[in-house]
């Protein structure tokens, strides 16, 4: 591994702990810049800031980086403010490789309980401090960094082994040569669903889904879609892997969630069958969340497993149920209720897609990251808050960190409980309320985001009932949801018909309704709830 490493991110994200063991592994020298200030200065970081404030202690510390990064051969770990200085932004991206360790808020927190060195923590709420700050620079991290690598792992040698890898994949990227002289790599951002020797990559960016025939091995390809995306761009798809020299098959389904069913999943055995498909055929997934769940289900079933890969075009599906190898249909009787877990080779969520995508749509994707933020990122919560218009105004700069960050949160989940024994249920905040709306009204009356947007409405309100969050975080969660353009009132419905419905959920146990509740917001837990308090919730947010 060749230059410097420069480590990134908010205070308490072990910057200085991991950048030790790093810098011992690449036999390099180990500068943390902040104790450089201390050592140039004779003085504190606290001191510092409380004698010449924030405004000063910045100017010392882009000196101090400046001179740091001119050196050869460091792993250097930056203050987590150090970013806010353009200059030193632009330091850091030329003079070496810029890793962004990301943590959550609740870990900072617990890491800097009793740490009285960080100034900007000393406040009656340091929970809302971190969430500002971190609403602040996440896009400055992001934008800067070549890699991104979470540090809720289990212990320091994993994050450092993951940081190795990802280094090393980061600098074959950059110095492999091109397959094709004519050929123009799109500008993407790579994260992976680590599974072991399940794992698949995810690629966010404009054009990456004309990258599909890289992960189909075999030499033919199935693509699954609808008669709404098929105009669109299925002919651009079929033709990049037509060019690759793939035979390819096309099966366009009716759209609609409606069509999530017997019916079309039989449509596409059909057409595997007819065309000889075989073991090496892999099935391209080319729509919705639709789309990709049958699609995965129908890849899963084919002569008990085939290759596919999801190629998402909706907000909703590039940011949820692309990633994690949940596949299946609906029945009558329930949502999802019929499937398998079954991993993609690869996911490409092409932002491009998004500008073809009805404002309704777009609206109903926000709800999955409104939920990630929600369940276990408070600082992604917060800069929702700040940004929802950049996003509904599909700034691309905007789209594209919160598609990235959804799929980071949804694949460390996945990670920890790829089949849904324990966490990963954590997941579907919202969606006991919001799969009963679906169900009660006729499933595609309202689209999924709409409906688990005003069910995390809904959960935040049993959650403030059983006391798990306050008045106030319930009203920002419902408050996100309508600036996000989705419906924060329930429809009505009889409740025994609620009852029934609710009764059919994977989450259940032992015949007791079992709901993802906030506890509070940012952390997400599982539990059953007294009969009273559902149907208080239920009659308190209905028309």
């Amino acid at each position: 591994m060749t230059g410097n490493i420069f480590l990134v991110g908010l205070m308490g994200a072990g910057k200085t702990t991991i950048g030790r063991q790093l810098a011992r592994k690449l036999n390099k020298r180990f500068i943390d810049s902040d104790h450089e200030i201390e050592a140039r200065t004779g003085a504190s970081i606290p001191w510092i800031f409380e004698i010449e404030g924030e405004a000063n202690f910045r100017r010392r510390e882009a000196d101090v980086i400046r001179d740091l990064t001119a050196q050869d051969g460091i792993v250097l770990a930056t203050g987590g403010g150090a970013i806010l200085d353009p200059g030193t932004r632009a330091l850091l991206r030329e003079r070496g490789t810029v890793v962004y360790l990301r943590s959550s808020i609740n870990s900072i927190l617990t890491r800097t309980a009793h740490d009285k060195n960080r100034p900007l923590l000393q406040t009656a709420d340091p929970r809302r401090r971190l969430e500002e700050l971190s609403a602040q620079r996440e896009p400055l991290y992001r934008e800067l960094a070549h890699v991104v690598v979470d540090t809720g792992r289990p212990n320091v040698q994993s994050m450092v082994q993951t940081i190795l890898t990802q280094l090393a994949a980061h600098e074959k990227s950059h110095t492999a040569k091109p397959a094709s002289p004519n050929m123009t790599e799109p500008a993407s951002r790579t994260l992976t669903v680590e599974l072991g020797e399940r794992s698949y990559p995810i690629l966010i960016g404009e054009g990456v889904a004309g990258l599909v025939a890289r992960y189909v091995k075999g030499g033919s390809a199935a693509i699954v879609t609808n008669d709404t995306v098929a105009p669109l761009y299925l002919d651009a798809l079929a033709a990049s892997l037509r060019t690759a020299g793939k035979e390819v098959v096309t099966v366009v389904l009716p759209d609609g969630e409606q069509h999530k069913n017997w019916q079309s999943l039989m449509q596409v055995f059909d057409a595997l069958l007819a065309n000889k498909c075989d073991r090496k055929t892999t099935v391209v997934a080319l729509g919705g969340g639709v789309i990709g769940d049958l699609a995965g289900f129908a890849a899963a079933s084919y002569m008990r497993g085939v290759p596919f890969v999801q190629v998402p075009t909706t907000l909703l599906s590039q940011v949820d149920s692309s990633v994690g190898g949940k596949t299946g249909i609906n029945h009558p009787l329930g949502k999802n209720m019929i499937g398998a877990f079954y991993q993609p080779q690869a996911v490409l969520a092409d932002t491009a897609s998004l500008a073809t995508l009805p404002q309704r749509e777009l609206s109903a994707g926000l709800a999955e990251i409104i939920k990630h933020g929600a369940i276990a990122d408070p600082g992604l919560f917060a800069w929702l808050e700040a940004n929802v218009a950049q996003v509904l105004a599909r700034e691309h700069a905007a789209l594209t960190h919160v598609i990235a960050r959804s799929c980071e949160i949804k694949a460390d989940v996945v990670r920890q409980d790829e089949r849904e024994g324990g966490i990963r249920a954590i997941l579907n905040f919202g969606h006991t309320f919001g799969h009963a709306i679906e169900a009660g009204m006729g499933y595609g009356a309202w689209l999924h985001g709409e409906a688990v947007g005003c069910g995390m409405v809904m959960a935040a309100e049993l959650s403030r009932r059983l006391g798990y969050i306050d008045a106030q975080q319930a009203a920002r969660i419902k408050a996100l949801v309508a600036a996000s353009g989705l419906p924060t009132v329930a429809p009505s419905m009889p409740l025994e018909r609620w009852i029934e419905l609710m009764e059919v959920d994977k989450k259940n146990e032992g015949g007791a309704i079992r709901f993802i509740l906030l506890k509070p917001l940012g952390k997400a837990v599982i539990e059953p709830v007294p009969h009273e308090l559902m149907v208080a919730t239920i009659e308190a947010c209905t028309k």
